[in-house]
């Protein structure tokens, strides 16, 4: 995967958080949100701590909140289910703004929005501060099975050309007089979807094909920057043992 096809989460920098060979952001990035889903979420200090972690992070890598805050509507549809959860769960009732909402629900609504708002926020960081390029070759260098590796490698080289698959299709879709907004064009729309995944499927046999023919064995090949030294492993990692610190913490103090 060339340099030209970095994607569109990373940010280009030369700060010591993009100097860090790719794997060893992948194993600080799964340590550090084992240890926020480890925590038990009525640790509210320690929540506050991992964010601090994070912020501490960005002004090093030199990523602004400006960048991070519009990112975070991917986890728009977990936001939606946590805010049921007060409505829906039994138990002990409180009283909120006129709302008889569940204790049981509040805590859990709690858990997920902090998690999963942690969890998005450390894998965009991770994504900021390492090329597309690059995150194969950690997946090698740390003995990720071959196959889960050259998925990744093909998930990030096609995603853009099924992006641009998908707006073609909507154009072609609008010039036929089409409106999607309208609920009668749901059929046309999961037909759509269809034709799109049987397109899908066909390029992946064509690349497969293609890849045999130029001496493909089901590995990638591990080319390029040089693996992490010790010294890399051991400033990389910091903000993963202060993670891990605080929950170790907080179960001490439970």
């Amino acid at each position: 995967m060339g340099a030209g096809h970095a994607h569109p989460l990373y940010l280009d920098g030369t700060s010591p958080v993009h100097r860090l060979p790719a794997e060893v952001g992948i194993v600080c990035a799964v340590v550090f949100v084992f240890a926020v889903v480890a925590t038990p979420r009525e640790a509210f200090w320690a929540f506050a701590g991992y964010l601090a972690i994070l912020i501490v992070i960005w002004r090093i890598a030199g990523i602004a909140l400006t960048w991070i805050g519009p990112r975070m509507l991917i986890e728009l549809p977990f936001v939606t289910l946590a805010l049921l959860l007060p409505f829906a769960e039994g138990g002990a009732r409180v009283t909120v703004l006129g709302l008889s909402l569940s204790v049981a629900g509040l805590y859990a609504a709690w858990g997920i929005l902090v998690k999963g708002t942690l969890g998005v926020l450390v894998s965009l960081t991770l994504a900021a501060t390492t090329p597309a390029r690059d995150l194969p070759l950690g997946l090698a260098r740390l003995r990720v099975p071959a196959m889960l590796t050259t998925i990744v490698v093909l998930m990030l080289r096609y995603l853009d050309l099924l992006t641009a698959e998908v707006e073609r299709m909507r154009t072609a879709r609008l010039s036929r007089g089409d409106d999607p907004r309208t609920f009668r064009q749901i059929g046309a729309t999961a037909r759509g979807v269809g034709g799109l995944f049987v397109r899908s499927y066909e390029r992946g046999e064509r690349v497969h094909l293609a890849m045999l023919s130029r001496g493909f064995t089901g590995s990638v090949p591990t080319i390029g920057a040089p693996p992490a030294t010790a010294a890399m492993w051991r400033a990389g990692l910091v903000p993963a043992v202060c993670a891990v610190g605080i929950c170790v913490t907080v179960w001490v103090l439970r």
